[in-house]
């Protein structure tokens, strides 16, 4: 892959420590201000999804860890796709 392509990747594909960023602003909004219930619905959806995007691509960075370390002990690496 080139970096042209790969750089594109990475600013389509949310990354870990920005959706992190992202929920804890949510967070912060509905425990602290006196929001307008469509607001604050709104808010609880956008942070519903922030949360499920980090557990995703929590999941994807286990399976890589899990993979190198069963496989790195036999002298074997496999490959991970992570689509």
């Amino acid at each position: 892959m080139s970096p042209k392509s790969d750089a594109k990747t990475s600013r389509s594909t949310p990354d870990f420590e920005s959706s992190l960023k992202s929920l804890e602003t949510v967070v912060e909004r509905l425990e602290g201000e006196q929001l307008p219930l469509e607001t604050a619905v709104k808010e609880w959806e956008k942070g519903i999804k922030l949360r499920d995007t980090c557990a995703k691509i929590l999941g994807k960075a286990e399976q890589k860890v899990e993979i190198l370390m069963n496989k790195g002990k036999a002298g074997q690496l496999e490959t991970f796709d992570d689509e």
